[in-house]
């Protein structure tokens, strides 16, 4: 039980880390921005900043292929029986890169409608994000801990472009 506790406030500590780069991040960002911008040209920053993000989709999805082209026991694919662990924590990665893209996607696209300041605030979102999908990658084999600062760096920046976004057309 004492490893567990351990663990947690590991865990609690990197994610409250991740929030307060997060929430220092952002913030840089929004008082930078000065120039309104026109939707579509918000919508083309965004577009483009957000090939950073399908990048870390793109780049899960090989290192599964690559796992599996490498491996007599992965070949078959995900319907064999049994997988090694380098591929399941391969799938693992790729599960949740999936969904935090999405996540992403979505809430940089809403922060390009709602904010006409939104140059600098959605090219951080971006870097936030493949920074975070960096660490999460490298920390994922050593626990949950030491992924923890990865998944939050993620994470939050996507949530807190949701509550602002929210805030901001409310």
């Amino acid at each position: 039980m004492d490893a567990f506790k351990r663990e947690q406030r590991g865990v609690a500590l990197a994610m409250a880390a991740a929030l307060v780069l997060t929430i220092l991040a952002l913030g840089v960002a929004a008082i930078t921005d000065h120039e309104p911008l026109p939707f579509a040209e918000r919508l083309r920053i965004a577009m483009t900043a957000d090939v950073l993000v399908v990048a870390w989709l793109a780049a899960a999805i090989a290192n599964v292929a690559r796992l599996r082209f490498f491996s007599e026991q992965d070949i078959a694919g995900s319907s064999a029986e049994t997988s090694t662990v380098e591929v399941r924590r391969a799938g693992a990665i790729l599960q949740n890169t999936l969904e935090q893209v999405v996540l992403a996607i979505t809430a940089h696209m809403i922060v390009a409608a709602s904010f006409s300041h939104a140059h600098a605030l959605i090219v951080t979102l971006a870097c936030l994000f493949a920074t975070g999908r960096l660490l999460f990658w490298i920390g994922y084999r050593h626990g949950a801990r030491a992924r923890a600062f990865g998944f939050a760096l993620t994470f939050y920046p996507s949530v807190l472009a949701l509550i602002a976004s929210a805030a901001h057309l409310l």
